[in-house]
């Protein structure tokens, strides 16, 4: 079996999915806690929902780079779904629910009406599932999500504290003098962006999973919100690699197979959580 993976990662399309897996694991899991804290999970959902919608659009249009369509889309779609959850006259599970439908219902439409491939539903469920998307990565495609990563790593690191305080009390945030307006508008940005790079990994319905699961698997283990964040980066780059890896050796869909790790790891956690309380 080590030889096999040997011989697979000698090619360069094995060795981008590993790389863009990792990437995308780690970004994923840091703010997977500051979501789950902040009951934010929906914004997450809803995003790899209009992703899918924008990818469509990239699709028809047939630009070269799809991220320079679905990117701008997908952020405006954060902003409007954060202000909608604001909103006395929109709360936010009325607004996750209407874009995330009409954005599935579009894009769907727009790729039957307007594709010129043979196997529509191919494209779909490769767009849905990530099942093949992950192993036909180019050198740019991987370049663009080692430079977004490093953004979304250098942000999280830089603002850590502001992110800390706006998770736990946002009240008596605001009252220090920090803008937690601006602090929650940034989160659902990057959000956005994770969503957008995640797609490649695991598809665009998929994706929420790998931002949520490590978390609440860190969550019965650790009590503190670094060591939380720590162990879930941890556990979430673990589980794409081993996802990856198996989906290598036994011709598994890989976007499945690492939420599928993800979940395996979830129960034991929550087994060990039970036993120690117990």
């Amino acid at each position: 079996m080590l030889l096999q993976l040997h011989e697979y990662l000698q090619y360069s399309f094995v060795r981008y999915a590993v790389i863009v897996g990792v990437l995308i694991a780690l970004c994923s899991s840091l703010l997977g806690v500051t979501l789950v804290l902040k009951r934010y999970s929906f914004i997450g959902d809803g995003l790899s929902h209009v992703a899918f919608g924008a990818l469509a659009i990239a699709s028809i249009m047939k630009v070269t780079s799809t991220t320079l369509v679905t990117m701008p889309l997908t952020i405006i779609a954060a902003i409007l779904l954060l202000k909608g959850g604001q909103s006395a006259k929109l709360k936010g599970d009325a607004a996750i629910a209407m874009i995330s439908v009409a954005s599935l219902a579009i894009g769907y439409m727009l790729m039957n009406v307007f594709s010129t491939s043979a196997n529509v539903s191919g494209d779909v469920c490769s767009t849905l599932f990530g099942s093949t998307s992950i192993l036909t990565l180019r050198q740019s495609e991987v370049m663009i999500c080692f430079v977004l990563s490093i953004v979304v790593i250098a942000v999280f690191i830089v603002f850590y504290n502001k992110i800390f305080g706006v998770t736990f009390d946002e009240s008596f945030a605001k009252a220090t003098g920090v803008r937690a307006g601006a602090y929650n508008l940034l989160i659902a940005v990057i959000i956005a962006v994770i969503i957008v790079l995640g797609m490649n990994l695991v598809g665009s319905l998929l994706i929420s999973a790998l931002i949520i699961f490590p978390a609440l698997s860190a969550m019965r283990l650790m009590r503190t919100f670094k060591s939380v964040t720590i162990t879930s980066a941890i556990i979430s780059v673990v589980c794409a690699l081993l996802g990856i890896v198996v989906s290598i050796l036994y011709s598994t869909p890989t976007g499945s197979t690492i939420v599928c790790a993800d979940m395996a790891v979830f129960l034991v956690c929550y087994v060990i959580d039970r036993v120690r309380t117990a």
